[in-house]
């Protein structure tokens, strides 16, 4: 065991605090990764403050995790000592289901399910710890390569936020000829333009005014349109072959749908902590698709590191000291941040 410092959560609602953990053995399969970058996700203050339900404390959260391989296990063959990898939302699965079989390791359905990155359970029956600390042990299968033409900062957020977006956009075919909407424009928001953008898709942002219509052209947006003025939904009506919702809050689910083209689709990778309402009928008529997408397996995440190397860009960042935390916190509740927060993890 290795011990190391890190920031975590002692309690539900409780201001994140430095502290120490231990860190297992590098075993034959796994890669000692010394963490450079961790990534600030709204899903990191949901589990935080049990918004999404029960969670295990102490709890050390981040799952967009960006650093160099400090040592490998006997049987490790992807990985040597100091290559650049990330680690995202999970750390282990079944490996055995269709699923997991088909590359789909985030839809595990053996045992209880892919094992998250923090506030999870391993398969050793210790509790994970994320990355808002120095080191991490993972086993190579659940570790990505980070391209040279990606910088580490700027990259740790495509852990979570880039797959997120990467995933949903690729599945429901945007690209040339298709009209795609990004709605809420925040870390992931923001990472769906520019995704939708070089997959050559017509991009949209909808987002609730707008303050930041000028980010949203420069990273790649065509057109921008406020969700606060009801002359939008009537102006847009049957405008979109996909809108890719990124918001936490509830919605309008029966005005977003009207936005849809016939057969499109609104898929949604935000997860409102509320119950939300639908009039089904908002569905049945024009044939549309109501759709969730969950992150992406490890092969999709390796696939959508090299596209957002290929075509030039990362995240944009803003980047903080390890003591910063809870600042930052308060700054994603409150839509202050242009676009993702990003700990220096040597501030620890």
């Amino acid at each position: 065991m290795t011990t190391v410092a890190a920031y975590a959560a002692p309690a539900p609602k409780a201001p994140l605090e430095r502290t120490t953990i231990e860190r297992r053995d590098v075993g034959e399969f796994d890669v000692l990764i010394d963490i450079k970058y961790a990534g600030i996700c709204h899903s990191d203050i949901h589990q935080a403050q049990e918004g999404w339900g029960e969670a295990i404390f102490p709890m050390v959260p981040g799952h967009e995790i960006a650093g160099v391989v400090a040592e490998v296990g006997p049987g490790v063959t992807k990985y040597r000592v100091g290559d650049r990898v990330g680690v995202g939302c999970m750390v282990d699965s079944c490996r055995e289901c269709d699923n997991c079989k088909a590359g789909l390791e985030q839809y595990c359905t053996g045992g209880s399910g892919m094992v998250g990155t923090y506030n999870a359970v391993g398969k050793d029956g210790e509790p994970t710890h994320g990355g808002y600390s120095q080191k991490i042990v993972v086993d190579e299968n659940y570790v990505v390569r980070i391209p040279d033409g990606l910088s580490l900062d700027e990259a740790a957020p495509l852990l979570c936020a880039g797959i997120t977006l990467y995933s949903p956009l690729k599945h429901w075919g945007a690209g040339p000829g298709k009209k795609v909407a990004i709605l809420g424009m925040g870390g992931l928001g923001h990472m769906g333009v520019k995704i939708a953008h070089a997959l050559g898709a017509e991009v949209t942002v909808l987002s609730q005014s707008l303050r930041k219509k000028d980010d949203g052209l420069k990273l790649g947006a065509d057109h921008y349109y406020a969700t606060s003025d009801p002359e939008t939904f009537e102006e847009l009506a049957g405008s979109f072959d996909l809108i890719v919702s990124t918001v936490s809050a509830p919605l309008d689910f029966n005005a977003c749908l009207g936005l849809l083209k016939t057969r499109g689709a609104l898929v949604n990778v935000g997860a409102p902590e509320e119950p939300v309402a639908l009039n089904l009928f908002s569905v049945i008529g024009g044939g549309k698709t109501l759709a969730g997408s969950m992150i992406g397996g490890i092969a999709e995440t390796q696939e959508m590191l090299d596209f957002c190397a290929e075509h030039g860009f990362g995240a944009e960042i803003e980047l903080i000291r390890a003591d910063q935390i809870n600042e930052a916190y308060e700054r994603v509740v409150n839509s202050d941040v242009r676009y993702r927060f990003v700990i220096d993890t040597a501030t620890i």
